[in-house]
């Protein structure tokens, strides 16, 4: 069977003109590394942070597939708050996105193609949810590939963003191995372990094998709606698709030895010393740190250096812009400085952080192989190591570093006992483990305390959905309205982006020229 029946976007009558896309200017590119190194051969770390812009005012569309399980588990109070998570939804999408609702138990039911939210299409999908009744089985494959289906046959899709939002609740019992279903191309799958019978080995698997997807944990049925909210504000603010970052060495000054990217697709050049880091969709203040291990040779007298290119790419409204390249510089210096360490022994500060973060990152994944291994005093001993190992991080008053403690003291009363852990422990670290890898927030544990790498758009619907549990027929604001309420706020946020990459764009024109000039003016 065939999806392509989606429906066309069509303009509201009244509804205006939207803004023209700006293609420049919606990341930020910061570089952070060393500004002297030694003359012997020695290593340096840089870390790169793109950032997505501020304004959503030109986003894209979104087609949006809710893969919804209606197995017979989903009785009473489960069935009940999925379908008020999903009004939320609903009521959160704008007439330039699409919403296709799919459900499974036995086998999958694709409810309706990608609908165009209308004011009568808001009504039929809220009808559709309304209408759902648990029974039956759990084929969470056959619902993936009807999700993916619906995508993959669309018409319309040039330009458009893409998510598939995936719920279960129980162990898959119908149909293959979920985990083996192949996700080609830049579509991410987002997960989410509803109740405390869900299988999270399959569903974290499943958003691994997509581009960007995260396991989120909604152990209190609750929740559920807080949860939908932080991926529905990720996906109603991306900023770019398709965001690629290339690093490269510069002849004779340095030498690539490693790139640290999370799990993210990385492409490597021999010939032309270059990395290639494929990141898939940006959100608006989402950020991307990558960090480059670098190996300087020796040189016999001080002298600056370039040692790395750093150019991305991106797409926005299917139009492709490559900025273009910038530098990374050292002075290379024989002096000393005070005592008998080199220059630039360690990393700059917030270089470490990351760097930490990332160490804790991996302590979680070892303590959840001990665990695994019924080894859960080490496992425990393993999280106190990586709280212990937070107290020598020099930005103690960083945000992250207190992300970080929340997540281990979360994380050690979820390895109290064996018991606990395999309820909850383990999902838990499953879904720090891919939310770190990916540098995107994941729910789990207490929601509103665990904020690791939410945005401030995410902030908002978290409230927003707080409201709208505790009184659903209270308005919901749809995301063309929240975009309004911001630019309110800020009426310079659309062209802040593109303002300021044309003054960093200036700046490395003159600094190229004076290069240019300083180079020529040296005796031969």
């Amino acid at each position: 069977m065939s999806f392509n029946d989606d429906e066309p976007i069509v303009a509201p009558p009244n509804a205006g003109s939207r803004p023209t896309p700006i293609v420049a200017g919606r990341v930020q590119l910061v570089s952070k590394n060393n500004r002297e190194a030694p003359l012997e051969k020695n290593t340096q770390k840089a870390m790169l942070e793109l950032t997505g812009g501020d304004s959503t005012a030109d986003r894209s569309g979104l087609d949006l597939v809710a893969v919804l399980d209606v197995s017979g588990s989903m009785q009473g109070e489960k069935i009940d708050k999925m379908k008020t998570a999903m009004q939320f939804v609903v009521k959160k999408l704008s007439p330039i996105d699409r919403l296709s609702i799919v459900t499974f138990s036995d086998a999958a039911s694709r409810l309706c193609p990608l609908r165009q939210i209308t004011d009568a299409s808001k009504a039929d999908l809220q009808g559709i949810v309304e209408g759902l009744n648990p029974g039956g089985n759990t084929n969470i494959t056959d619902g993936l590939n009807t999700g993916l289906k619906v995508l993959a046959d669309r018409r319309v899709s040039s330009g458009r963003v893409v998510g598939v939002m995936l719920m279960s609740d129980g162990q898959q019992n119908r149909g293959g191995d979920a985990a083996q279903v192949a996700i080609a191309g830049n579509v991410p799958v987002y997960t989410f372990g509803f109740g405390s019978d869900y299988d999270p080995t399959v569903l974290n698997a499943v958003a691994k094998n997509s581009m960007g997807g995260t396991f989120s944990v909604v152990d209190d049925v609750g929740a559920l709606s807080m949860a939908f909210s932080q991926c529905l504000a990720g996906l109603l603010t991306v900023v770019v698709q398709d965001l690629k970052l290339t690093v490269t060495r510069v002849d004779g000054e340095s030498e690539i030895q490693k790139v640290t990217a999370g799990n993210y697709p990385q492409a490597q050049d021999n010939e032309a010393g270059s990395v290639t880091v494929s990141f898939g969709d940006l959100y608006s203040k989402e950020v991307r740190k990558v960090i480059v291990d670098l190996l300087l040779p020796d040189i016999e007298s001080d002298r600056g250096a370039d040692i790395l290119e750093v150019t991305y790419s991106y797409k926005t409204n299917g139009k492709l812009f490559d900025a273009p390249p910038a530098t990374l510089t050292v002075r290379r210096t024989g002096s000393t400085g005070a005592g008998d360490s080199s220059p630039a022994d360690d990393p700059p500060v917030v270089v470490q952080t990351e760097m930490a973060r990332l160490k804790t990152a991996t302590m979680i994944t070892e303590a959840r192989a001990m665990a695994d291994g019924d080894k859960l005093g080490d496992a425990r001993d393993k999280l106190v190591e990586a709280q212990n190992g937070l107290e020598d991080v020099l930005e103690q008053s960083n945000p992250v570093v207190e992300m970080l403690r929340t997540e281990l003291q979360q994380l050690l009363k979820l390895f109290r006992t064996q018991e606990v852990y395999n309820k909850q422990g383990r999902p838990y670290a499953m879904s720090s483990e891919t939310s770190h890898a990916r540098q995107r927030f994941a729910a789990r544990g207490d929601i509103e305390s665990m904020r690791m790498f939410a945005t401030p758009r995410m902030d908002k619907y978290l409230e927003q959905a707080k409201k709208f549990d505790e009184n659903p027929a209270e308005p919901v604001p749809s995301a063309d309205d929240d975009v309004k309420e911001e630019i309110a706020a800020n009426p310079l946020a659309p062209i802040a982006g593109p303002i300021a990459f044309y003054i960093q764009a200036a700046i490395q024109a003159l600094q190229a020229i004076e290069k240019i000039i300083t180079n020529g003016s040296k005796p031969v």
